[in-house]
């Protein structure tokens, strides 16, 4: 399973066109476990929220060119900006019309010059806690869906994953008038590895079986584990039954190679071996469902060759 990276540190927009007032709010805002992220102009913070996503902005309102109140409309008006937190910072704090024009705008709240440091940092604290626990929560998210599509061993994506590829791939197919080769793979000999030297080299095996494989394709291609010693392989954009030939020879010759199962107690060389079927879009079928019948078909019929001929799964 990949490790969780940590959370992003939040980032703290401050805008204002007196480069003394950058200064002072830069040595309040050190206190604070943020980034802090300058601009001297409306433009260049419109510029900023295009480039970095922030917990909070600090905002001037009179500046010229370009006030306060016009970058905050600039930023709700964009989809990619109209979410982030906006409190002005503005001696015209005590102007309700002005404080009415902000919140029209789309900010949360004003701090009035001269800037309190007790308050600021106050609410400023709130916006980099409320942002930590959004991140958090994505985090997890993330973490939840990608452990519902990935195999836990190898984290490879699962039989869900590879099937919802495998649907999206055939559509795509349909639509460009491609070719897409399916291609399911059975490892032979596993189980007396198993056997022999415990469950745990078996498990070593499959995690290497799986990192050999994604070692030999694009990023594009999909190479899953369907449970068990079973793994596919989804191609697109395939020159038809030559090349997934072609594609099946190299697999076939990867997977023959040793494997060395390094355990606590010792190190082990291992081989194998796979019996491999494949279906081609749309030669083979034209709905998923057509492919994996006749690729799962042909997997099994080699497999038996396999066995009637000597070897042993």
């Amino acid at each position: 399973m990949p490790v969780n990276p940590p959370l992003p540190k939040p980032k703290v927009l401050v805008v204002d066109d007196t480069p003394a007032n950058l200064v002072a709010m830069r040595r309040l805002l050190a206190r604070m476990d943020c980034e802090v992220v300058e601009a001297g102009s409306g433009n260049a913070a419109l510029a900023a929220c295009l480039e970095d996503e922030f917990a909070l902005i600090l905002l001037d309102v009179q500046m010229p060119d370009m006030d306060g109140f016009e970058v905050a409309t600039l930023l709700a008006d964009n989809a990619d900006t109209h979410g982030a937190p906006v409190i002005f910072v503005t001696a015209a704090y005590k102007d309700d019309l002005a404080r009415m024009t902000g919140y029209e705008v789309g900010a949360v709240d004003y701090i009035a010059k001269p800037v309190n440091e007790f308050i600021l940092l106050s609410k400023v604290k709130v916006f980099l806690d409320l942002y930590r626990t959004r991140a958090a929560l994505k985090l997890a998210e993330r973490a939840a869906r990608h452990q519902a599509t990935h195999d836990p061993l190898t984290d490879l994506p699962n039989r869900i994953l590879f099937q919802d590829r495998l649907q999206s791939g055939v559509a795509r197919a349909q639509r460009e008038n491609r070719s897409l080769a399916l291609v399911y793979i059975d490892i032979d000999r596993f189980k007396p590895v198993n056997d022999r030297y415990g469950h745990l080299a078996g498990d070593l095996l499959l995690k290497a079986i799986a990192e050999r494989l994604l070692a030999m394709f694009r990023a594009t291609d999909t190479i899953a584990r369907l449970g068990g010693d079973e793994f596919a392989a989804i191609f697109e954009h395939v020159d038809g039954a030559a090349a997934t030939d072609v594609l099946i020879a190299a697999i076939r010759n990867a997977l023959q190679q040793p494997f060395t199962l390094k355990m606590p107690a010792q190190s082990v060389t291992v081989e194998v071996g796979a019996s491999l079927g494949s279906a081609l879009y749309p030669e083979d079928g034209r709905s998923a469902e057509e492919l994996i019948a006749r690729a799962d078909a042909r997997m099994y019929e080699i497999k038996r060759t396999h066995q009637r001929d000597g070897g042993r799964s």
